[in-house]
C-alpha cells in the first residue's frame, strides 16, 4: 500500500512540474531560437519598370525594385 502512494504522488509531482514549466521552456525557446515564422501577405507592389516585387523580412515591407 505505502509503495502505491509514493508512486502517485511522484507522478502527481512530475506532472505538475511538466504542466507548470512547459510555458517557461516555451518563451526560453522562443526568447533564445528566435521567434516563430511569420507569413507575409501575398501582395505585390507594380515597380516602374513593369516588374512586381513581394513582401518580404521579418517587418514584411516590400521589396526593392530594380531600378527606382
Amino acid at each position: 500500500m505505502r509503495k502505491e502512494v509514493v508512486v502517485v504522488v511522484v507522478g502527481v509531482a512530475l506532472f505538475a512540474l511538466i504542466w507548470i514549466g512547459w510555458p517557461r521552456f516555451e518563451a526560453w525557446r522562443i526568447n533564445t531560437y528566435g521567434s516563430k515564422q511569420q507569413a507575409c501577405t501575398l501582395e505585390a507592389k507594380l515597380c516602374p519598370d513593369g516588374s512586381y516585387v513581394g513582401r518580404t523580412g521579418p517587418t514584411c515591407e516590400f521589396a526593392r525594385c530594380p531600378i527606382e
